[in-house]
């Protein structure tokens, strides 16, 4: 699975949020194959190129355009909580696609 973590300007905050994504995901059985943090602005130009794009609550409304195309997009109220992630995930299909 192809995992991208955007916050705004893509370098303390998605940091922290990809480490935490990583171990939720891995506690989960996904196998990543690609994972990346960046920018806002990064994030919007290369969603379409991932699975699953992570970025906090506030900028959620950032990747409509990204949902449109399938791309599943959870967005994150505490960016430290693998356990979030995980729960966030649960609510997706993402289980049923790539595990």
């Amino acid at each position: 699975m192809r995992v991208l973590v955007s916050c705004a300007n893509g370098s303390g905050t998605s940091l922290m949020m990809m480490r935490s994504v990583e171990k939720g995901l891995t506690e989960m059985g996904f196998k990543i194959t690609k994972i990346h943090h960046c920018s806002i602005a990064e994030g919007k130009s290369s969603a379409a190129q991932y699975d699953v794009v992570f970025t906090p609550m506030n900028f959620l409304n950032m990747f409509d355009a990204v949902k449109e195309k399938g791309i599943t997009v959870i967005g994150i109220r505490n960016v430290m909580s693998a356990k979030e992630v995980q729960e966030k995930v649960k609510e997706t299909t993402l289980e049923e696609k790539y595990k």
